[in-house]
């Protein structure tokens, strides 16, 4: 005698099976999320990307972490005017590859300088008096000898001749220990020890051409002070000062603070042609 087995059966059996597998099924596409889509704006699918050209002078080719103000800052401009040699909107979107103005429009690139910038008419220049907030012991030579062009240099009305390497004479911009002297491999300028909020000084007449935060320099202040020195404060506590303002020598435009840093200091540097030099060759004994 056969058994009669109930269909029943099979079929629920069935429906557990198939209720388990996709269960399975679904729990494994849950831990496997879907990748995002990549665009590669460098090659084509199975080809190698093909190298890109050297920027030409007065040009920068954009690098794998680069930022807006530091290119800026590595050629001696304000990233402001990058960007509006470059149409760019906003500052925080640039393409690895994309290829940057970083010297004026018309500028003579072959010239050696390749940078040209307005200069600070002496007339112009709207500070606090000097010796407001100075700490003491800071020089700070008469506003006249400030605008005095070096000897033998030519200068007229609404033009700045370049400024001789050794021409350059700047002002203390802290009184403080010396922490760290300039080394061009790691340490692009000097280190001035000093207490939170004390005065952080304009080592020369010039125009305020970034203030905020950058990497590694934490609130960061730079002044362009002709087509060929621009100088940089950073880690500073409060600025005191805006983009685009004027300051004179010995002016007060920042309290020192470890914005981005361990310690309460100002890191100073010198950039001849955007490139750091030694702020010592340029400042008077302590």
């Amino acid at each position: 005698m056969h058994k009669i087995v109930n269909s029943h059966h099979f079929t629920r059996a069935g429906q557990l099976v198939a209720a388990s597998t996709l269960a399975a099924l679904l729990a494994a596409c849950a831990n496997s999320p879907m990748p995002a889509p990549v665009v590669d704006r460098t090659s084509t699918a199975g080809t190698a990307a093909a190298p890109l050209e050297p920027a030409p002078p007065g040009y920068y080719r954009v690098k794998r972490g680069d930022t807006l103000y530091r290119i800026a800052l590595e050629n001696g401009q304000s990233y402001r005017d990058v960007a509006a040699w470059n149409n760019i909107v906003n500052a925080n979107q640039i393409e690895v590859g994309q290829l940057l103005r970083v010297v004026p429009p018309g500028a003579d690139v072959n010239a050696g300088q390749g940078v040209t910038t307005t200069p600070v008419a002496p007339g112009s220049i709207q500070g606090q008096p000097l010796d407001q907030a100075r700490p003491a012991g800071t020089p700070v030579p008469p506003a006249a000898a400030a605008n005095t062009p070096p000897a033998g240099a030519a200068a007229s009305a609404g033009t700045s001749a370049p400024v001789a390497d050794g021409a350059m004479k700047l002002a203390w911009p802290a009184t403080g220990q010396l922490l760290g002297k300039f080394d061009d491999k790691s340490n692009k300028g000097i280190d001035i020890a000093g207490k939170k909020g004390d005065a952080v000084l304009a080592a020369d007449d010039g125009r305020v051409i970034h203030v905020g935060p950058l990497r590694g320099y934490g609130n960061l202040v730079i002044i362009k002070h002709n087509e060929t020195f621009l100088t940089a404060y950073g880690h500073n506590d409060k600025v005191l000062v805006a983009e685009q303002s004027t300051v004179r020598k010995g002016q007060k435009i920042a309290e020192m603070g470890n914005s981005d840093t361990d310690r309460v200091k100002l890191h100073f540097e010198v950039r001849k042609n955007g490139k750091p030099v030694d702020p010592m060759r340029y400042l008077p004994p302590q």
